[in-house]
């Protein structure tokens, strides 16, 4: 049985310190910025987005969309959130037709904080990186 590390601590009280353990240790890790992620898109993302996430045209008569313009497709927000969970393929089955595959590798590696919607939320490090990626190449 595990012993409460914070004695007669409410068990909220418990879980935001742990909570803020996890972050910190993963605030300890450099972030992970554009050039690293660009390796990574370079290595899994080309062949349907092209070299500069502009999309093309698939087999089958399919499109990738332009990476470039997801933020101006959005209103001019990069909504991190969603882009993060196309890429590691959380919502597969939920659209009809997807194409992309999962990027399971993309899922392990040291955790990173990455703020989402206004939350820091520890996130594998290459999936982080290639998120970094995509904001950079954003026009307007």
């Amino acid at each position: 049985m595990t012993r409460n590390p914070l004695p007669g601590a409410p068990l909220a009280a418990v879980l935001a310190a742990v909570s803020a353990a996890v972050l910190a240790a993963c605030a300890a890790e450099e972030m992970p910025g554009p050039e690293e992620g660009a390796a990574i898109y370079a290595e899994n993302c080309t062949a349907c987005h092209g070299y500069r996430g502009e999309g093309g045209d698939l087999i089958g008569g399919r499109n990738a969309p332009d990476l470039t313009r997801i933020a101006a497709r959005n209103d001019g927000t990069f909504p991190r959130a969603r882009v993060l969970s196309q890429i590691d393929g959380y919502h597969r089955g939920q659209v009809p037709g997807a194409v992309m595959p999962e990027y399971g590798a993309l899922l392990e590696g040291d955790l990173v904080p990455v703020e989402v919607d206004g939350v820091m939320t520890p996130t594998p490090r290459p999936l982080a990186a290639i998120l970094a990626h995509l904001e950079s190449i954003q026009v307007p």
